[in-house]
């Protein structure tokens, strides 16, 4: 009996038990092999929190493919896989679940006892994300798996913070910090996110001292007020040129404060005045330090107002700001409103307003890191794909700041600083010290803090290969071969892993950093949850298949620019697979006999007849396109590529072209054709396997195999990449089936035009100076595959029937004479009714459209509608009439 593919295409009978045989059989193992060239990508890792969204499975989408292919070409393709702590948001979310089990706060709990629960929380829920992955076809080195706390990542992480605080890099100071009051934790610059709201300009009276106007300030957070200790103004500025030096009163309170002045106010903003409160604002705290000004903070850390705010005291900072401005309007100091859009930084992970506060912090100096990272860049040792991002990536290096390390949290990488109880000295080191090198104390604690969680994904492309060790992997595969990430990203990940790669290893942490854009929904909109409209991946795999949202994700895409998800484009890759499914049953079918034993097959180049040069030509042609795009990260263009080889070439022609032949009585002619059928398929199988791993496996298992290899040996996703070959390059074959396909579509289009029946027995006159010969060629495919019974080849001058239909095609002119597409009496009467009908109509519409009463009290849409019509129904009068006329 035959083997042969399921009749209907149904990814859901075959994808698990694939993946399954790929990773039970080591398919996605790379390992240290001097033999091969390693290729290396590391897998940004997912949140333990979360579940596969649609920016994952873009992004992850993309690395498959590269890796596939690389594995393909004989490289030790490496995909690290691996999840992330995700500190403030673990927290949040163990936190919560306790709230809701216990009813209890995370403050009720020990540290010990909370983190006990999150170990547990991570224990039932971080692997789902990566049980994930594997249902969209990552063919990741699960072996190697990492997580950002294991006992390999915190020993980096450990290593790298001693090293830093060694050379002077890491300190810990007074400074001014972003706060959550939410999440009540600092944050790094990189974790604040800028969005515009609409606000107000509220312009305040600070009184003069000595009795004079004084100076009106705008402010866009009247509830910093209290923390106010000068009010600057810009030297040049004429307007405050006698102010300068003397005081002025903070309304209401009455406090004195001076008027300074500094580089910094705009006179062509505002009042050319600003208030300085440098507790509460990164430009002001630095101004305050030009002029050493006291720093003053009026807010507590869960943003309620303290003791400086007098009565305001305890108040949540907006119900002060609207309790406030009331104040100072009936005391008359606030001089006008504006409104207007403020930007506003926000925590990225809760979304609250952040607020700049003055806090004892641990910081790493960025100005020497930065150069190295800058200089990767610069020398072109490290590029960008596109180079557009490499223009944000040196901004972010040029502009950066002192990095806030510490975070107010429990679950993460804990500080490794431990302070003398006895003097206060601080030890940095992998362990508590028995003594103190200051006092010979013997009594520590540990800082309480732990540290940013993208201080321990800087470190990943090489925590995870064993660093700080020196291990065979390390060496091997490091540095990483490319960063696939969302420009999102840069900032937060990317410029972090340059600088820490360079510092630790020497060299920047991977050659290419290939940035794609954002998965948007129809409209062009972030997904979002608030927007409710996310998609699920999981649900598209469930309904279409992985390969078929993989494939639509991957044509739909540029590198760095946003892709949407539409439907209906995920419709079109799940047909394109099917149509593959039905391709593939019909080629397998023709290599078996009754028995499902393959039937001999032939390629000796001289037997291969026009057809099969063609197509053999196109795919040669293909892979050489296919594995170009793939080298400059045109992914989308390799996609789309490979889709018109199948669709176009492969199915809709080659196979049509190939049919008569393997029904034939050659038999010698049958085994060339059913070589070339499955040396074509399995090459377009190869070019798709990266993209659509599932089908093509399937349908590989059914084909002749290529070696005595077995098991996963066997399988597609250890065959090797079709190369281009040149002496598969037949451009007289290609342009003659090239002209044979010009000839069959000029005459179906004419046949349409017709509206003659393809099953209509047709003539043809073919007028060619420079063709003849090819369309004597081919003139049997013509005959097939356009239901042709003749053809008369002549030269430019020969004589075509006046009556004759008549197409254009290169280097050729067809005619098909009249009679053989029409009856020509039955066709007029046909139309003579056609023409009586919609003359009819148009009237109809006519006078309904005079008539003044339907068009006054008709509804509007109503009388479109009704002038809609008239217009379709003439112009389909029109074309009735032309084509009377030439018939007649």
């Amino acid at each position: 009996m035959a083997r042969n593919l399921a009749k209907n295409y149904d990814p859901k009978d075959f994808e698990d038990r694939i993946y399954q045989i790929w990773e039970q059989g080591g398919a996605f193992n790379a390992d240290v092999d001097e033999n091969k060239e390693p290729f290396t990508i590391v897998m940004p890792p997912p949140n333990i929190t979360g579940q596969l969204h649609m920016g994952h499975a873009l992004d992850q989408t993309l690395q498959d493919v590269l890796t596939r292919w690389k594995r393909m070409q004989g490289y030790s393709a490496l995909w690290l896989p691996g999840s992330d702590h995700a500190s403030i948001a673990t927290e949040v979310k163990v936190a919560q679940a306790l709230r809701e089990k216990t009813g209890r706060d995370k403050r009720d709990f020990t540290r010990e006892e909370f983190l006990e629960h999150a170990w547990a929380w991570k224990e039932e829920y971080g692997g789902r994300i990566t049980r994930q992955c594997r249902k969209l076809g990552d063919s990741c080195d699960w072996r190697r798996e990492r997580f950002t706390m294991d006992e390999v990542c915190n020993k980096a992480v450990v290593a790298f913070f001693i090293d830093l605080y060694n050379k002077g890099w890491i300190y810990r100071g007074n400074r001014l910090i972003n706060w959550c009051p939410d999440c009540k934790t600092s944050l790094s610059d990189a974790e604040v996110e800028h969005q515009d709201e609409n606000g107000k300009y509220w312009y305040f009276r600070y009184p003069a001292v000595d009795g004079g106007e004084g100076i009106t300030v705008a402010t866009s957070r009247p509830e910093t007020m209290f923390g106010d200790v000068a009010i600057a103004v810009h030297p040049d500025d004429e307007r405050y040129k006698d102010m300068v030096g003397k005081m002025v009163y903070l309304p209401i309170f009455n406090k004195e404060i001076p008027v300074i002045a500094d580089e910094y106010p705009d006179p062509e903003k505002g009042t050319g005045a600003v208030k300085i409160t440098p507790a509460h604002d990164a430009n002001d705290f630095e101004v305050g330090q030009r002029h050493g000004l006291e720093i003053l903070c009026c807010m507590n850390d869960d943003a309620t107002m303290n003791s400086l705010a007098g009565k305001y005291e305890g108040m949540d900072r907006y119900e002060c700001r609207k309790a406030w401005v009331k104040d100072l309007d009936e005391a008359g100091y606030l001089v006008k409103t504006e409104d207007m859009v403020i930007p506003v930084g926000v925590c990225y992970r809760c979304g609250s307003a952040i607020e700049p506060m003055m806090s004892d912090q641990w910081f790493v100096k960025m100005k020497d890191l930065a150069k190295p990272a800058i200089e990767a860049a610069e020398s072109g040792r490290m590029k960008h794909v596109p180079e557009r991002f490499e223009k944000v990536y040196l901004k972010w290096l040029y502009d950066i700041r002192d990095w806030c390390i510490s975070r107010q949290l429990w679950w993460g990488h804990r500080i490794p600083a431990y302070y003398c109880d006895a003097c206060g000295e601080i030890v940095v080191g992998t362990e508590m010290p028995s003594v103190c090198p200051k006092c010979g104390g013997t009594h520590f604690h540990q800082d309480e803090d732990v540290l940013d969680t993208w201080f321990s994904s800087a470190l990943w492309p090489f925590s995870t290969l064993g660093w700080p060790d020196k291990t065979p992997e390390l060496d091997y595969f490091y540095p990483n071969t490319v960063m696939v990430t969302g420009y999102d990203i840069i900032f937060f990940w990317v410029v972090r892993m340059v600088f820490s790669g360079c510092e630790c290893m020497g060299d920047a942490p991977f050659d290419t950093v290939f940035v794609h854009g954002l998965v948007r929904d129809e409209l062009g909109r972030k997904m979002s949850k608030s927007l409710g409209n996310g998609v699920d991946p999981l649900e598209v795999i469930n309904e279409y298949g992985a390969d078929a949202l993989r494939f639509m994700l991957l044509t739909g895409i540029s590198p760095g620019n946003d892709t949407r998800f539409l439907p209906k484009r995920l419709e079109g890759a799940r047909n394109f697979a099917n149509k593959l499914w039905n391709a593939s049953r019909f080629t397998i079918m023709n290599l078996q006999d009754e028995n499902g034993d393959f039937l001999p097959m032939c390629g000796d180049p001289a037997a291969f007849r026009d057809e099969d040069k063609w197509i053999l030509s196109e795919i040669n042609d293909g892979i050489k396109y296919v594995t170009d795009s793939l080298d400059k990260f045109e992914l989308g263009l390799a996609g789309q590529k490979v889709y018109e080889l199948i669709w176009d070439k492969y199915c809709d022609w080659y196979i049509e072209l190939v049919k008569g032949r393997l029904y034939g009585d050659d038999e010698a002619d049958k085994q060339t054709a059913r070589f070339v059928l499955q040396k074509v398929l399995k090459d377009l199988l190869k070019l798709l396997h990266p993209m659509m791993p599932f089908i093509t496996e399937e349908i590989w298992g059914f084909l002749p195999a290529d070696s005595d290899a077995e098991g996963v040996d066997a399988m597609l996703i250890k065959a090797s990449w079709p190369v281009y070959d040149e002496t598969m390059a037949y451009g007289e074959a290609v342009s003659r089936i090239e002209t044979a396909m010009d000839i069959i579509k000029a005459v179906r289009n004419l046949r349409v035009e017709a509206e003659a029946a393809p099953s209509r027995k047709l003539s043809l006159i073919i007028r060619t100076d420079s063709k003849q010969s090819d369309v004597e060629a081919v003139a049997g495919l013509v005959k097939k595959l356009a239901n042709v019974t003749d053809i008369t080849v002549g030269g430019s001058d020969y004589e075509i029937p006046s009556d004759a239909m008549t197409a254009v095609i290169d280097g050729a002119e067809i005619a098909v004479p009249l009679a053989d597409l029409i009856d020509r009496e039955a066709e007029i009467e046909r139309l003579s009714k056609e023409k009586a009908r919609l003359e009819s109509e148009v009237a109809r519409v006519e006078k309904k459209l005079a008539n003044k009463g339907f068009v006054d009290k008709a509804p509007a849409a109503v009388v479109e509608e009704e002038r809609a019509k008239g217009v379709k129904y003439k112009e389909m009068l029109e074309t009735v009439l032309s084509r009377l006329a030439s018939l007649q």
